[in-house]
């Protein structure tokens, strides 16, 4: 794992903490954007829950837990004891990723209409040991976005139609930088931020992916 970084892994959240503060882009629905953060909380909710206050949801866990502040909050559905980690080192830079995995509403993008918010059901966390540009964060979202992809094509994951899925409806990606290191300008998939967190991503969504296939899929 990542100096200073710890991932916390259980049955109510995963939590990753860093000791010092990390350069976050997200598209989390607690502090969402591009912020400064030490924490970020993956927090498991009834399958099916609105959480028409998911900013007090997280205030509750974050304070009975003690999660420092400030943090980045996603919800999912998914078992959160069930998330799978990847790791990855390459070319000067360490990345490290914890996803979780429901794939009971997947959907291929701009095919399926918009639907009613739920909490997400793929939520992919990854955490470099760089100094990345802010543009190099929006592109490795699109990197590990476009892996997203390639790995349920990979395990064959359908939809309804038995057609090709993107993802599920309610997807959330975060990307985190400890701000050690070179500065990075790139972020895409052959770069060498781009390549770490693509590894990272592949492996973790694999992993979890396949738990969900051997407990859903007869």
């Amino acid at each position: 794992m990542i100096p200073g970084v710890t991932v916390d892994i259980d049955g109510e959240a995963v939590v990753v903490a860093s000791a010092g503060l990390l350069s976050v882009v997200s598209s989390a629905v607690h502090r969402g954007g591009l912020v400064s953060a030490r924490a970020i909380i993956n927090l498991r909710v009834p399958a099916g829950e609105t959480c028409a206050d998911p900013g007090g949801t997280l205030a509750a866990f974050a304070g009975r837990r003690g999660v420092a502040e400030p943090y980045v909050g996603l919800l999912t559905g998914a078992p959160t004891e069930r998330a799978a980690v990847g790791e990855e080192v390459a070319h000067g830079v360490s990345a490290a990723a914890v996803v979780t995995v429901g794939l009971s509403n997947r959907v291929a993008s701009g095919e399926d209409p918009a639907a009613v918010w739920r909490p997400s059901t793929i939520n992919i966390i990854a955490v470099v040991d760089a100094d990345p540009e802010p543009a190099a964060l929006v592109n490795a979202v699109i990197t590990a976005t476009e892996v997203k992809a390639l790995a349920l094509g990979r395990a064959r994951i359908l939809g309804p139609d038995g057609g090709a899925v993107s993802g599920t409806s309610t997807d959330a990606v975060v990307i985190a930088a400890t701000g050690r290191g070179p500065r990075v300008r790139f972020g895409g998939p052959v770069s060498e931020l781009g390549w770490a967190v693509a590894r990272a991503v592949r492996v973790a969504l694999a992993r979890g992916i396949a738990d969900w296939q051997a407990r859903n899929q007869p």
